[in-house]
């Protein structure tokens, strides 16, 4: 069982099941809905979907086959249900409880966005870098 919500606390949701895959998807349309490099989405055929409180903040966004849930106060990804509700896909980064398990890859990164490379050798702060003073 894994549990999860929005930002702002409204929103707070459960999935019940395994996931089977764990994508980071480099697409155009996933790093517009992410703002970020990629999407980290798992995905579950047989986990089962349940909002605890706020569903009434939950809207859908769907461009085309492209399927975005996210809450209306803050704008968090959240779960959404794809293929007619056989598929539960959801944002990693909007789960509470740790996830036992790694990606198993990167996909589309044809698209990926051209910043994105050797990420590794970038300099690593613990917390926000102080500012230079001169």
């Amino acid at each position: 069982m894994h549990k999860g919500s929005c930002l702002c606390g409204k929103v707070v949701f459960q999935v019940e099941g395994d996931f089977e895959n764990f994508y980071l998807c480099h697409c155009e349309r996933c790093r517009k809905d992410t703002g970020s490099a990629h999407a980290a989405n798992l995905f579950s055929s047989t986990a089962s979907l349940s909002w605890l409180t706020g569903q009434e903040s939950v809207r859908v966004f769907d461009l085309d086959g492209h399927i975005k849930s996210f809450c209306v106060n803050c704008g968090s990804a959240l779960p959404n249900l794809q293929m007619d509700g056989a598929l539960v896909v959801v944002p990693a980064g909007s789960l509470d409880t740790d996830v036992s398990t790694r990606p198993d890859g990167h996909i589309f990164v044809a698209n990926k966005a051209n910043w994105d490379e050797k990420l590794e050798n970038v300099t690593v702060f613990d917390r926000l870098p102080e500012e230079n003073h001169e």
